[in-house]
């Protein structure tokens, strides 16, 4: 009777634990109201900086700009761990940057002007300098992994919404998006013999709002010797 007992009582848990699992949302939702790029207002924000950053060999140092949440007390970022650590946006390691950050400021050295990135709303998880075709070529250039749109129309641009690909020069200049619309960047690599950037993408081409093995998977590669960065499209299979 005993054994009975703790069958149910197990089985009860295991139900409550499963009920309480939250359902994921897809990626990207084709409703017909209006796609939002921003967030939600309802709790206060403040922006902060971290201190400035200077990738090795360039005279532009990189401001790194993220959102701190007055209500919740913590950094938005993932890499707050402690109640010290909670007004850290950004991680940074050799060539670059990390976290969820809305935005940067470039600041040439010897001058006391800030250059923004970007006027439009974004979530920039990781940012990477080349440093390798700086030394190379001398265009030192940024990449960017990042969300610009709500993508799943749930009033607000996180990690769940889709990532995009973004280039532009050590100061912020030239900002561009190489990936295209309402595409998941998969993963890009850099091949310092041909001075070339591939990434993969991938297009719901079912229009599930996910991106699955029943979607189609785009191959690209950029020169990034050229001054206009043009995509180009291959076929490795």
């Amino acid at each position: 009777m005993k054994n009975i007992s703790k069958f149910t009582f197990l089985a009860l848990v295991i139900t409550l634990v499963s009920c309480k699992e939250e359902v994921l949302k897809p990626k990207v939702s084709y409703e017909s109201s209006k796609q939002k790029a921003g967030v939600k207002t309802d709790t206060p924000k403040i922006l902060l900086a971290d201190l400035p950053i200077q990738m090795e060999g360039t005279n532009i140092l990189i401001h790194p700009i993220g959102e701190f949440s007055v209500a919740a007390g913590v950094s938005k970022s993932s890499y707050s761990v402690s109640e010290r650590e909670s007004f850290t946006v950004s991680n940074s390691s050799e060539n670059e940057i990390t976290g969820y950050l809305s935005n940067f400021k470039f600041q040439e050295i010897g001058s006391d002007s800030l250059r923004v990135l970007t006027d439009k709303p974004v979530l920039i998880e990781r940012v990477t300098y080349l440093k390798s075709i700086a030394d190379k070529t001398k265009n030192q250039i940024l990449v960017y992994v990042l969300a610009d749109m709500d993508t799943n129309k749930d009033d607000k641009l996180d990690s769940n919404d889709i990532k995009s690909l973004y280039l532009s020069k050590i100061d912020g200049t030239s900002f561009k998006k190489v990936s295209e619309e309402i595409m998941e960047l998969i993963d890009w690599n850099l091949v310092e013999s041909k001075n070339r950037l591939y990434f993969r993408s991938i297009e719901d081409t079912n229009k599930n709002g996910e991106f699955d093995k029943n979607d189609v998977i785009h191959y690209h590669f950029i020169d990034l010797s050229s001054k206009d960065w043009k995509v180009q499209d291959y076929s490795p299979i």
